[in-house]
């Protein structure tokens, strides 16, 4: 069994996290409240978000804690893999999200409402403040995560949707266009969505045990036939189980059985230095074994 003792690559950011959502959760209300008195699409669209940001910071902690615990008999890697569907639910909370700001704002091109462009400024430069701390909280860890990726992206769209805000209510206070409102807020629910599709992707990819993209897995398979005794190389398969975590089995067929020991110790190492995968399941057969196992799957 495989399970919580393996730290993830989100848990070494589980303070940064923390300190994001209790930021992110305590303006998100100011924020909803300022929305619906002013009445901007744009400022709802930003609100959104930022809930959108709690509720994904919260699920990534949650996933932290669920992947920390041990491994059973049923469940062999534990919960490692709460992060990746943390990740997934975000990335679709985020997609539906869209939707719904981009139906809104048709709706207000049809009827543009009253809006209160000094208090719509006020709340989104405060809103952008919020933003840019959790950002910096949130970026070193983005690169190692999925989990944390997905929690920067969200707080990304939310700084972004501040801007995009400050900009409508400008609009509106020296130009009176109304209609900025809604151009604004659509394209703050556009913006995200190349970047939420990437993260989607990502999350489907690991979820289907698929090559991690950073694995030539045509490489990889001459590395391990060129270890001195190997004959040949079968049932290779290299997966994610949760960000900054790789694992490979294969079966290596050798000349000999006498020298599997070096053989497994040299395949190892070469995963390692080579491809940095650590977790490594290698049978070891000769040809009569080989000739075995084919008449069993037949």
């Amino acid at each position: 069994m495989h399970g919580g003792g393996h730290g993830t690559a989100a848990g070494k950011h589980a303070g940064r996290l923390t300190w994001a959502f209790i930021l992110t959760a305590s303006y998100m209300v100011a924020e909803v409240i300022g929305g619906l008195i002013t009445g901007s699409l744009a400022l709802l669209a930003d609100a959104a978000h930022m809930l959108t940001d709690a509720g994904g910071l919260l699920l990534a902690l949650i996933a932290i804690r669920f992947a920390q615990r041990e491994a059973t008999p049923q469940r062999t890697y534990g919960y490692l893999r709460m992060e990746i569907l943390s990740a997934l639910a975000n990335a679709i909370v985020l997609l539906l999200l869209t939707v719904y700001i981009l139906y809104e704002a048709v709706q207000r091109f049809l009827a543009p409402p009253e809006i209160m462009s000094l208090p719509m400024l006020i709340v989104a430069v405060i809103g952008l403040g919020v933003n840019l701390t959790s950002m910096w909280l949130l970026a070193g860890g983005s690169s190692e995560s999925l989990n944390v990726k997905g929690a920067y992206f969200e707080v990304l769209s939310d700084m972004l949707g501040s801007v995009g805000v400050i900009v409508a209510a400008l609009l509106m206070m020296w130009k009176g266009w109304t209609i900025a409102d809604p151009i604004i807020g659509a394209g703050i629910g556009l913006f995200i969505v190349p970047r939420t599709w990437i993260l989607l992707k990502q999350a489907l990819h690991i979820l289907m045990e698929a090559t991690p993209p950073h694995v030539d897995m045509a490489a990889l398979e001459k590395e391990l036939a060129g270890i001195d005794g190997v004959t040949a190389v079968h049932d290779l398969h290299v997966w994610t189980i949760t960000s900054g975590f790789d694992a490979l089995s294969c079966h290596l067929v050798v000349r000999t059985m006498d020298n599997n020991v070096a053989i497994l110790r040299e395949a190892r190492r070469r995963m390692k230095d080579g491809f940095h995968i650590d977790h490594v399941t290698i049978q070891i057969e000769d040809e009569a074994l080989r000739a075995e196992e084919a008449v069993l799957h037949v």
